[in-house]
């Protein structure tokens, strides 16, 4: 009897010690996922090298590094709700203000050049670095669309003694990601922005030139997060015998190598379209010999501990891809400003108040590189006709590759005020 009943009993022991280790293990599971949740929370703001490369510097290492903070005049660091704002803006006060918005992989010292340009001209300029690039944090829970980029702009607009944000208050020059950036911004904020240039300019790019690759490595919930972190550290982080490149990231953004392109890479072997020396040795300020594309690049990869986060986020969310929808709207605000600014030309001058603010002349300027891999210019000029009208824009193709701010900073700053005296 004894016997019987330690046997009957076993299977029952048996199956509480198993109900019992799977309560223990999922427990545990809970735990850590509870505790890598509550760690992730923390980690709401990713502060910049700012904050956590700086302070184990001396001065002499910190004027020597590839981007110092005092790298362009009239910096200052903006404190926000999404982490501070590295902001640059100097210049006469009294000036036509100019605020230039960079790309998506190197920070605004990539435009440094531009600005000098224009300072030079007069104007009053203002930059900043996009969350996640340079000395701006990064913040980790909302994703790099429109919406933050447009605050973000707002927010550095806002920090300056000088009024930016009424009627006609500023021009704006968007390159690359910032082109995109700029032609969304204006969809709402048409008012303020005196005039809109353009430059090697996202926002049109065709899918179609999206590799399979990227698609599969961009994609969201396809593969665990830190997998798909893990890959594209790995395909940006400079290599030995290698170089962090604006073209290197390009790649990420849009596939290179169709036979066209392969042919143009052949034709261009060592020219800034391919990415070659050239290009990745582009000095972006004059007065820094060693604040190259591929040192900035390469400091920023290593430094930067948010960069990844921006900049997977804005391949996902920013305005870079078949942006008709934004275009077309821009579209019909240029030809409401054209329609009105004819109307006024029939009027006498009392009646001209009517003329509607922002966008003046209401077409935008584009300026494209003959042998930009990224934004082919043909592609862009068909499409900017589809969606702009041929009365939208003006076109201007110099002989450079996507880098064309960094090595054409003057020439574009020439060609920007030149179009804004005939707007």
């Amino acid at each position: 009897m004894m016997a019987a009943s330690a046997s009957n009993l076993r299977p029952q022991v048996t199956t509480s010690c198993l109900v019992l280790g799977a309560v223990g293990v999922s427990l545990g599971l809970s735990v850590r996922m509870l505790m890598s949740q509550n760690s992730t929370k923390k980690q709401i703001i990713i502060p910049s090298p700012r904050a956590t490369q700086l302070p184990q510097l001396s001065k002499e290492e910190i004027s020597s590094l590839p981007y110092p903070p005092d790298a362009l005049p009239g910096a200052r660091d903006v404190e926000t709700p999404y982490g501070i704002i590295k902001v640059f803006e100097w210049g006469p006060e009294d000036g036509e203000k100019v605020l230039l918005l960079h790309g998506i992989s190197t920070p605004c010292l990539s435009l440094g050049i531009l600005g000098e340009a224009l300072v030079e001209r007069g104007y009053r300029v203002m930059l900043f670095d996009f969350f996640g690039r340079g000395y701006s944090d990064t913040p980790t829970d909302i994703p790099f669309d429109i919406r933050l980029y447009s605050t973000q702009i707002l927010l550095a607009l806002a920090s300056s003694k000088l009024p930016w944000t009424g009627d006609n208050g500023f021009h704006l020059i968007g390159y690359s990601l910032g082109g995109g950036l700029a032609v969304s911004f204006a969809k709402y904020h048409s008012h303020m922005i005196r005039s809109l240039v353009l430059v090697a300019s996202a926002g049109l790019i065709r899918s179609e030139h999206v590799s399979r690759r990227s698609r599969i490595l961009y994609s969201e919930g396809l593969f665990p997060e830190s997998l798909v972190r893990w890959l594209v550290r790995r395909r940006i982080t400079p290599q030995p015998a290698t170089t962090t490149s604006e073209a290197k990231m390009a790649s990420e953004v849009v596939a290179t190598t169709t036979t066209t392109e392969q042919s143009t890479k052949n034709h261009h072997k060592n020219s800034d379209a391919s990415g070659g020396d050239s290009f990745d040795n582009a000095v972006l300020s004059p007065h820094r010999p060693n604040s190259t594309v591929s040192s900035v690049m390469a400091w920023q990869v290593q430094h930067q501990q948010g960069f990844l986060t921006a900049f997977m986020s804005s391949i996902r969310h920013a305005p870079i891809y078949e942006q008709r929808e934004d275009w077309i709207k821009l579209g019909h605000l240029l030809a409401a400003r054209r329609k009105a600014s004819s109307s006024d030309a029939d009027e006498s001058e009392e009646g001209a108040g009517g003329r509607l603010p922002g966008l003046l002349g209401g077409k935008v300027l584009l300026v494209l590189g003959s042998t930009d891999p990224v934004i082919v210019k043909e592609e862009l000029i068909h499409d900017a006709t589809s969606v702009l009208g041929e009365d939208g824009f003006e076109a201007v193709v110099l002989d450079c590759g996507h880098e064309i701010v960094m090595t054409r900073g003057k020439e574009v700053a020439g060609l920007a005020a030149g179009f804004w005296s005939r707007v």
